[in-house]
């Protein structure tokens, strides 16, 4: 009986892992091709010319709207991706830099990291996320 026992275990358990490596197949196969569509270019009559100098750009830009920009403490969250944060009726293409910031307020104190985004087209943030307008 015991052996019976055995001999049934070991048809499930290669069933089993028949059914785990398609499941890992299929999921490989389909992060291959959104790998794929992430890789291609963007449209530079839409988006603009990829900002190779993102950081310099944002840092500059948040002199503007922070109050103490020299306390700023920036941890990028990734590389510029092609984005349309527009509405509708009307685009606004861009590359859009997401970031936390940790920088001083008007008290002196550290907010804490908080999250932000900019959109950059053509060398310049043409709208901010996460600054409370």
């Amino acid at each position: 009986m015991i052996r019976l026992d055995w001999q049934i275990h070991t048809v499930e358990d290669r069933h089993m892992k028949l059914l785990a490596f398609c499941v890992c197949a299929l999921f490989a196969i389909h992060a291959a091709s959104n790998l794929k569509a992430e890789t291609e270019p963007a449209d530079a009559a839409r988006y603009g010319p990829y900002p190779t100098n993102y950081k310099e750009i944002v840092t500059k830009w948040l002199q503007t709207q922070l109050i103490d920009a020299t306390s700023a403490q920036i941890d990028w969250k990734g590389d510029p991706k092609p984005a349309d944060l527009g509405t509708k009726d009307e685009h606004l293409y861009g590359y859009l830099v997401e970031f936390t910031v940790n920088a001083r307020n008007r008290f002196g104190a550290y907010t804490g990291k908080q999250s932000h985004g900019a959109l950059i087209r053509d060398g310049e943030v043409i709208k901010g996320l996460g600054f409370g307008y």
